[in-house]
């Protein structure tokens, strides 16, 4: 296994095969990219219907559990409510989303056309803001071209844009603020810029500002924390003033635990168990792993379809409840390791070849799905592999960014949706694979001319 962090020479000399020119990392994102991503996705939102959501089941596809958590709070009920009705606190559910939900039905309505067409421009707004951040981190690891081609692949590619103007979920905004702490990290390790020793950019104002976005991650989506030790050493590694750089790295662990600090003690008020950010692992370790279980999502055993478990959900109480599920799968996977095994291997080809949809009627469409998947995570995969033998700026990031992400989701369930905060840096490294591949010809081209 490789070193967590070994590319400090990568990171503070210049003369890595991929390093930018010295001054690249400071010319200006264009921003004519940024504005036709965000036309392109209001545009498409608003002409194509799609904050017209569905109303049926009482509007529950309207941001399905946080649309209902978001209803209650502009009802007075608190942070409450996931499925039906009224069932006490929740924590089923990271609240960030939900209060940015909650606050755009008090403005514009419960539940309204106004409110969805508000919420999806939201997402495109973050989904555009995704696009700077692409920019900078293509510059620092790799060069301009890649950075031109990554960004506007991003700004128009209609697989990144599908969760900023269909889906009233968290993914556009985890995503935005995922690739800005990418920056940040690039920016604190000095990477790209090659006068800079490893770390000597980690101010303690920017080790704050690392902690209140991992936070701010932590309150959205939860599991990309598992990337968060890996980007906090590699800024530490190879610095020579790493006893400094230390003490910025403890100050920056107390911030981030006093940004989660409200909401678990919110979560020990109400439930009287110590219950960190979410409460709903126990079930959808259940729903992955458990009875009938095949690598996919179990839907129809889960708490808004199911009235066999909405009402154990409502009578056993939230936390008692998850325990419970949570207790069941965990004695099935003790039982048959084997089985879990072979279901965790499921998930990994779901990860990276797509999720089947075996609902869907016509083949070609599903067809047409799997091969973009697979051919976007073949071509990040091998970009991974190039940035590696090259041994490309940041290379070691990216490396455990693809090893730690999907972790969770390998032992629970998947989703093409989990994958969305990722997409961005299978994106960056596809496009250096394929710009790397069109230099090669080229030369190849040419010496056989001359």
């Amino acid at each position: 296994m490789p070193e967590l962090m070994p590319d400090a020479s990568a990171d503070s000399t210049s003369h890595s095969v991929d390093a930018p020119p010295a001054n690249s990392i400071t010319e200006r994102f264009p921003w004519v990219i940024f504005w036709a991503a965000l036309f392109v996705r209001i545009a498409y939102m608003t002409f194509a219907h799609t904050f017209h959501l569905r109303t049926h089941w009482d509007h529950f596809e309207f941001g399905y559990e946080m649309g209902r958590i978001a209803r209650s709070l502009v009802e007075g009920y608190g942070y409450a409510s996931p499925f039906w009705g009224h069932t006490g606190p929740t924590a089923w559910t990271p609240p960030l989303y939900p209060w940015i939900l909650a606050g755009v039905f008090k403005v514009f309505g419960v539940y309204t056309l106004a409110s969805a067409w508000v919420i999806l421009a939201i997402n495109s707004i973050f989904g555009a803001f995704t696009l700077p951040a692409i920019w900078r981190i293509s510059l620092r690891c790799f060069n301009r071209k890649v950075a031109v081609w990554a960004a506007w692949l991003w700004a128009l590619y209609p697989a990144a844009m599908q969760y900023d103007v269909k889906w009233v979920w968290d993914m556009s905004v985890t995503c935005c603020i995922f690739m800005w702490v990418w920056v940040l990290t690039l920016k604190m390790r000095g990477t790209g810029e090659p006068e800079v020793e490893p770390a000597a950019n980690a101010t303690p104002g920017r080790w704050a500002l690392f902690a209140v976005l991992w936070g701010l991650i932590a309150l959205s989506n939860p599991s990309l924390c598992l990337f968060l030790p890996a980007s906090g050493l590699w800024i530490l590694w190879g610095s020579p003033r790493w006893k400094t750089q230390l003490a910025y790295g403890v100050m920056a662990a107390l911030i981030f635990i006093a940004c989660l600090a409200p909401w678990t003690y919110r979560d020990y008020r109400v439930f009287h168990h110590f219950v960190p950010l979410r409460s709903d692992l126990g079930v959808e370790l259940d729903l992955g792993n458990g009875h009938g279980a095949n690598g996919q999502l179990m839907e129809y055993n889960h708490p808004f379809e199911s009235p066999v478990q909405f009402r154990l959900y409502k009578k056993m109480g939230e936390y008692d409840y998850s325990k419970w599920r949570g207790s069941i799968a965990k004695k099935l996977i003790a039982e048959k390791p084997l089985r879990f095994v072979k279901l965790c291997l499921i998930r990994v080809f779901f990860w990276w070849a797509g999720v089947t949809h075996p609902e869907n009627d016509q083949w070609y469409v599903e067809l047409g799905r799997s091969l973009n998947f697979q051919f976007t995570s073949l071509a990040g995969l091998l970009g991974l592999a190039l940035a590696l033998r090259r041994k490309a700026r940041a290379r070691w990031l990216f490396f455990w960014a693809f090893a730690l992400l999907p972790l969770t989701y390998y032992a629970v369930t998947v989703s093409a949706r989990f994958r969305h905060p990722m997409e961005p840096v299978i994106d960056i490294l596809g496009v250096y694979l394929f710009q790397s591949a069109e230099k090669s010809w080229k030369v190849r081209w040419f010496s056989r001319k001359g």
